[in-house]
Order: C-alpha cells, then structure tokens, then sequence
C-alpha cells in the first residue's frame, strides 16, 4: 500500500468517526460529515442504510444478510486483514451510534427490544454471544454501561400502559433493568397489567434458574469419602490399578496375567448436612443481588441435607425461609428501596444458627450501613469467632462489579474473611467448597 493510499485511508476513517462523535453528542446532523459519509460508505460497497440510526442492525443484516459475518468479532481483540480499516470503521460506527445513541422522551415497547437486539450485536462485535458481555472478564466496566443505558430505556417507557396491552407487553423480553422496574412498581399494578408483570418475571427467574441450576450442578458435586468401602461391582472395577498391582503375577510360559486380587473405584461421596443463611440487602441498590441470590438460595434449598434459610432486610428484615423454593413468590414480597439496618437483619439470623461449624452465613451488601457500622461487624465478628463460616458478598451481580463500604472491606480483610466478587460464579464456588 503506497503512503498516498495510507493517508487517504486515514482521512476517511477519521471523517467516519468525527461523524459518529457529533451523531453521540448531538442530534442534528453535519452537512459536511453526512456528505464525505455517504460518498465514503458509497466507495466501499456497502449500503447507505449503514448510516441511518434510525435503522437497527438487526434489520440491516436480514436486507444484507452478507453483512452479519463482518459485524461477528468486529472488535475482538484478534488479527484483521491488512486495508480493510476504512470498511470496519463504517460497520464499526453503525454499532456504536445505534447502542449508545439512545436519544430522548419517550420510548416504546418496540423501540427497547429493537435496542436490545442492536446490543445483542454490539456483544457479537466484541466477539461475545449475545448476554455474553456481562461473564466476559475484563468487560464488567462496558457492561455495567450496557445496562445503565437499558435502564435509562426501560424508565423512559410508559410501562404501565405497554402492560395494560397484551399485544405489546408481547413485545417485551424480561431482562434485569425490566424486573427492576417491575418489582419496583408492582404495587400500582393490576389486573391485566399486574398479570403480564407477573408473568415476566416468571420467565426471567426461571430463565436464570435454569442457568445457575447448571453451575451449581458442576460445582457441587462433594468430594470422594475415603472411610466408604468401595462397591465390589463390575461398573466400578478399576483395571488399570488391578493390572499394575497384579503385574508381578504375569506367567511368561502361558502368556497370562494372573490376578490374585481385584481393585475397585471407591465412588461414595461425602455428603455434611449444613445449615445456609443467606442474607441480602434489598435496598435500592442491590436489586441485581436480591433477584440472583433468591434464586441461588432456592436452588440450594432443594439439594438433599442442606437446610437454607433466607433473610431479606432494608430498615426492616423480613424472613422469606418460607418460600424459599419458589423464588417468583420470594420476590413479589420483597420491597425494594429504603435504607439499611443490618443489625436488625443480624438478630433474625443469629437465632437460626445452632451448630456454628455446620452453618454458612453468607451476607450480601454493599455493607453502607449510615452510622450504624460498627453494630453490625461486631454482630459479625462474633458470628464468625463462634465457628460460623462467614462469607461477606459485595454484590451478586451478573457483571460482576461490586461496591463496597472500604471500612467494611478492611474490617472483614483483617478478620481473615474478605469480600469476595460480586460475580455470582464466585459465590456458588465458595459455596461449593462448604458442601462438600
């Protein structure tokens, strides 16, 4: 490529993204910018519809279906042909303007699945499947964006009335920002509207439900328990040690192994009955936490020998141990929002413990407690000196990031029990290891 060529792909690259720039911070459009776009995306081959925002990606790669293998991995970290940095640009902004240039007023239904689709291909750019952003490592940062700019969408949307309709409540796929708004709103709903509500968040716990149920399968499996005899059955026979043991019994003359004794796989696992109690901090920041950890908690709940307990607390604690294995049902009677008073949540769970060094405790807060900070760790300290495992939880969320009070987070370093990641794989690891 001569210098010539190299600079005047560097000028278009730079009108593509000075153009992006002003769309992002402004609606009204650049005469000039416009112009060179169109002529640029024009030269390239590629569809003027590349430059509308008004048209979703989704829509432009069913009319030009070739387009949907140069939007995968477009900015994933990996090898890309040498010259072809112009024609990335353009598909590149088409990204960019369509996730993040969400505008103003009013939003519909159809206008937030439509930028949920164009987020979906935004994730596949970065080389992720789509919801697959938020587990990425590295990306908790542009996920956590993701989600506020889908917030900001859902609020903006007069979700009462879409409710009220069943053909656009239709329209609607439960996600985190959405069941936000929903339970927090779920007191002023009714009838229709209160039933469409209901049954997105069904859909989205048991959605979740489904995906934690598999983590937890694959981590909790218990460790083999050596005190169990093995079964003497065929299905568990280990060959391989049986011939190496047996090896020193090998006849040259009939070419035989002759074995005088059979090893088996020992198979039993260890399984402790344990006590869990499982405390969440409901107020207004933490509703990604509640919605994960009610389902966790009803997860556990249903695994043989171990005894859940969950308690949800604001200014006020409620125990929701009763329908714990329904985990819709916890919801709907939680109230999110308020302050915190952990010492109250504190002295509804310690009752609860019986046998300290059979029991979990796992606590999940953001841990601002407003002046009442040093009650609450010195409930903790002494739940954690009587042999309680004690496992503090900045937050569960699905991206993974987390805030904490920094007293909190020092205080619990130097009592030997950090705050773990808020990524909820964490937790059920940590968990994981309790069980088994």
């Amino acid at each position: 490529m001569t210098d010539s060529q190299t600079t005047s792909d560097e000028t278009r690259r730079q009108v593509l993204y000075w153009r992006l720039l002003s769309r992002l911070f402004s609606p009204d459009e650049q005469p000039t910018l416009e112009r060179s776009s169109v002529a640029i995306v024009d030269d390239l081959g590629l569809p003027p519809a590349l430059l509308d925002p008004g048209i979703s990606v989704d829509n432009l790669v069913q009319r030009f279906p070739d387009l949907a293998a140069e939007f995968e991995g477009l900015m994933a970290e990996q090898d890309h042909e040498e010259g072809d940095e112009v024609r990335r640009a353009a598909l590149v902004s088409k990204l960019l303007l369509n996730v993040f240039a969400t505008g103003s007023g009013n939003v519909t239904a159809g206008q937030l699945e439509a930028w949920k689709q164009d987020a979906a291909w935004f994730e596949r750019g970065m080389g992720c499947g789509p919801g697959g952003l938020r587990h990425s490592p590295g990306n908790e940062e542009l996920a956590g964006v993701l989600a506020g700019l889908e917030g900001d969408l859902v609020k903006r949307m007069h979700l009462r009335e879409v409710l009220a309709d069943p053909t656009l409540a239709k329209q609607l796929t439960p996600s985190m920002s959405l069941i936000e708004q929903l339970l927090r709103d779920k007191s002023n709903l009714s009838g229709v509207a209160l039933a469409n509500a209901k049954a997105l968040i069904r859909r989205y716990v048991d959605e979740v439900a489904e995906v934690l149920r598999t983590q937890v399968e694959q981590a909790s499996a218990g460790v083999i328990d050596r005190s169990v005899p093995p079964k003497r059955v065929f299905r568990n026979l280990d060959i391989e040690r049986t011939i190496w043991k047996n090896l020193t019994n090998w006849s040259p003359e009939d070419q035989r192994l002759y074995v005088d004794r059979l090893y088996y796989r020992q198979t039993a696992r260890r399984t402790i009955p344990a006590r869990m109690i499982v405390v969440v901090d409901q107020s207004g920041s933490m509703v990604d936490s509640m919605v994960n950890c009610t389902i966790l908690a009803s997860i556990f709940a249903g695994l043989p020998k171990v005894d859940v307990h969950l308690i949800a607390y604001d200014t006020r604690a409620i125990d929701l141990t009763p329908w714990i294995n329904d985990p819709f049902e916890v919801l709907l009677r939680t109230n999110l929002g308020g302050g915190n008073d952990g010492p109250v949540a504190m002295a509804m769970a310690r009752p609860k413990i019986s046998d300290p060094r059979n029991t979990v405790m796992v606590w999940i807060s953001d841990f601002y407690e407003f002046d009442r900070s040093q009650p609450l760790y010195n409930g903790i300290e002494a739940v954690y000196r009587s042999g309680v495992k004690f496992i503090p939880v900045g937050s569960v969320n699905s991206s993974g990031q987390e805030s904490v009070d920094p007293w909190f987070r020092k205080k619990f370093k130097d009592l030997g029990t950090p705050v773990i990641s808020g990524h909820i794989r964490k937790l059920v690891f940590e968990l994981k290891n309790f069980l088994a």
